[in-house]
């Protein structure tokens, strides 16, 4: 046996078999990563012989012991997973047998259950997939469809064994159905690509000022006033669980409490700390006035539906919140349950004389103090019930046992002083999707630094004239020690959020996914796996599977794209492919403004990663460093972002397409700089000043929405577009003489 490292060592001198059409071959591993397009990486892969073994015959499952219901399922959705991935195999010969031992594991869907397993493909007589407990063989068997690459001779896969398990027990995301809801199909196309990927755990935040989303047979107004009839049932809710539970995932429900609670309180005003504001009053009339440059929006809003709270002081909204849990609790069998319990606005308490006098009263000093004592009685109630009360770190600063599960959302310092605390914390910080960054800057997060992510001193400052000292919860700590061993013991693992103020229903599956699929790594594999070009080599890879596999990313972007522009869709195709959304919440500032249109606009259809600017970016790297083959390559796509800016200036007819006309004119500027670099000319002194003040201009787009608070101030682009060729371009310029 050898491992990859030698493998490949060997295979630069000499050619390899081919795989197929996304991996030519082994090629040269980089430490800490494996050369196969893996994702997550296992924690150890050995490649046997550089050669692949056909499963042109399919592969058929022998069962060391008769298997449970749930692993003939599993075996029924593989083989189905199979044939879309390989195509039909009939008459390619006999099937290659997959032998497949299990044992039995009484922690299935927990914390604690049995993640392990192992994968050899190199047995002569067929592949051999061992695993302690369920969990095990549904990663297993979601690694083996990741090995299986189509060749020109049919689908094969590599000799390899695999020895494998997770770093973290907690990996999962965060889908908010509130503000925008989603479908039960939706749903379920995430928990599918999250099998696929390793992720075990979906946080469901099911209530928000938006939209209460579940069926409550005890208060059944939550639906139909203040889930405005867009909810699950309570079938269609058992049903969900039941499918995830299939895939090896857990869901903890989240239902938010005392603050986030407007459209409880539209359905139960009595509950309020304050007067229940009216539709006119959510909901302002707006007008809109766009020209080249800006739009400018003047409406009378006057309420932020995220700040409506309970009043904790009266009797009966525990009471209501004791029996909305009970009830919602036997819906989500599992222990954890998410209470909430974050951004509550003080406001909301102080200005209600009869709160204030409560506080007096009971000696609590201000709106924190009050919380920490209602998250008390909240944590009581569900301990009552057999629930782990799960919550924000805002929860961290009450009273609470010691399991009570802390959510790190405000900056990386939280994860430190929770578990310094006793707290088991899952770390959200760092991986919220909506922000839009690329997969890229979630990568090189690791949940255990309690220094990953934060703001600076001087982001605070600037932060504070307008968000007061609220803002020092999000600031960073460079003081903060590294976590101890037990510490870290106490990281059950990570979360990506994904809010959708500004995701319909059609954008989810491209919002969630590829970038899923990079933080899945993250929380998989081992510390040592951090590569971030290695990995956005792998990241097509696993989008185009995850596709081939029923998510609807790509049909849904280019369903939209017709729709914008159904007499000639090529020219947005070209500009959304190489640009990707404004980041750090700019989009949010963008949406405050033009409404529900940024749900259809190109940024809604443009992704945070852009594989086409990957691939002009990498070209462009390998062409300075002296492949000047690549130069046809470059130019080729250069006259194609050029020439592209006439055709759409010929489709921009509508608003929304009107707005992106800047960005595609700077798109084929842009190109034209990139052609005049690489050109065999001399360039002068004069021609480097020219373009790069026009490099810095898109320089400065960037910097303004590199970080919340200058995506918070700064002033964003109309389209809320940003180019990402621009790396490439740079280069490009920077080596021309």
């Amino acid at each position: 046996m050898v491992s990859i490292a030698h493998c490949a060592s060997r295979l630069v001198r000499k050619s390899c078999p081919v795989f197929g059409v996304l991996l030519a071959c082994v090629t040269p591993a980089i430490a800490g990563t494996s050369a196969l397009p893996l994702m997550p990486q296992p924690q150890s892969v050995t490649v046997i012989d550089p050669a692949t073994r056909s499963i042109a015959g399919g592969i058929r499952i022998d069962w060391a012991h008769a298997p449970s219901p749930l692993l003939r399922r599993a075996e029924q959705r593989f083989a189905a997973r199979l044939r879309n991935t390989a195509g039909q195999t009939a008459g390619g010969g006999a099937p290659l047998t997959l032998h497949i031992t299990t044992g039995y594991d009484p922690a299935y869907l927990s914390v604690d259950e049995k993640e392990g397993y192992t994968l050899s493909t190199s047995a002569s007589d067929g592949i051999y997939l061992t695993a302690s407990g369920p969990a095990g063989v549904l990663h297993g068997l979601a690694t083996l469809l990741q090995l299986v690459v189509l060749t020109p001779q049919g689908p094969v896969v590599p000799h390899v064994d695999i020895h494998d398990s997770p770093r973290f027990a907690w990996r999962g995301l965060m889908i908010d159905v509130s503000r925008h809801f989603m479908s039960v199909d939706t749903i379920e196309r995430q928990l599918d690509a999250m099998e696929l990927t390793k992720l075990n755990v979906l946080h469901w935040h099911l209530s928000d000022g938006t939209g209460f989303r579940v069926e409550s047979r005890r208060f059944p107004r939550l639906q139909e006033v203040g889930g405005h009839n867009q909810y699950y049932t309570q079938a269609q809710v058992r049903g969900i669980v039941a499918y995830a539970a299939d895939r090896g995932i857990r869901i903890v429900p989240e239902f938010d409490v005392p603050g986030h609670t407007l459209s409880i309180l539209q359905a139960y005003p009595d509950l309020a700390a304050q007067p229940v504001p009216t539709e006119q009053e959510i909901h302002p009339v707006c007008s809109i006035t766009v020209d080249a440059q800006k739009t400018q929006t003047s409406c009378n809003r006057v309420y932020n539906q995220n700040n409506p709270a309970l009043d904790p002081t009266q009797p009966q909204t525990l009471r209501f919140a004791t029996a909305l849990y009970a009830e919602m609790g036997r819906l989500f069998p599992d222990r954890y349950f998410h209470s909430g319990g974050d951004e509550v606005a003080p406001q909301q308490w102080m200005n209600n004389p009869a709160i204030t006098r409560y506080m007096k009263v009971h000696g609590y000093r201000d709106a924190p103090a009050l919380q920490a004592a209602f998250t008390a009685q909240v944590e009581h109630a569900l301990a009552r019930q057999g629930k782990i009360m799960m919550g924000w770190d805002e929860v961290s600063e009450a009273a609470i046992p010691r399991d009570v599960v802390v959510e790190a959302w405000r900056g990386s310092k939280w994860i430190g002083s929770a578990t310094k605390a006793g707290h088991p914390v899952v770390v959200s910080s760092g991986y919220y999707l909506d922000l839009l960054n690329p997969s890229a800057t979630h990568y090189q997060v690791d949940p255990l630094d309690p220094k990953a992510v934060g703001l600076s001193p001087a982001e605070v400052e600037k932060a504070r004239v307008k968000q007061g000292s609220m803002i020092d919860a999000f600031a960073l700590d460079p003081n903060a020690p590294a976590l101890d061993a037990t510490q870290s013991r106490l990281v059950l693992g990570g979360e990506a959020p994904l809010w959708s103020e500004i995701v319909s229903d059609e954008m989810v599956d491209a919002r969630l996914w590829p970038r899923s699929a990079a933080i899945a790594e993250r929380f998989w594999s081992d510390a040592s796996v951090r590569d971030v070009a290695d990995m956005e080599r792998r990241l097509p890879v696993v989008l185009h599977e995850l596709n081939m596999m029923g998510l609807q990313s790509e049909n849904h972007q280019n369903d939209m794209i017709a729709r914008l522009a159904p007499q000639n869709t090529t020219p947005l195709k070209v500009l959304t492919s190489v640009t990707s959304p404004v980041r750090n919440y700019a989009m949010n500032r963008l949406a405050a403004h033009g409404g529900d249109a940024m749900l259809t606009a190109p940024a809604a259809i443009a992704s945070p990663d852009s594989f086409e600017a990957m691939k002009f970016n990498t070209l462009a790297e390998r062409y300075i460093k002296g492949d000047h083959a690549r130069a046809s390559d470059l130019l080729a796509m250069l006259r194609t972002y050029k020439a592209n800016d006439a055709a759409y200036a010929q489709i921009a007819t509508t608003p929304a397409l009107q707005e992106a006309g800047t960005t595609s004119q700077q798109l084929a500027q842009l190109a034209e700089v990139g052609l005049e670099a690489i050109k065999k000319r001399s360039h002068g002194h004069h021609w480097h000043k020219r373009v790069n003040a026009i490099l810095a201009t898109q320089d400065a787009t960037f910097a303004a929405c590199a970080d919340a608070v200058a995506a918070h101030t700064m002033p964003q682009p109309v389209s809320g577009l940003l180019i990402d060729i621009l790396p490439g371009l740079h280069m490009l310029v920077d080596h021309a003489h």
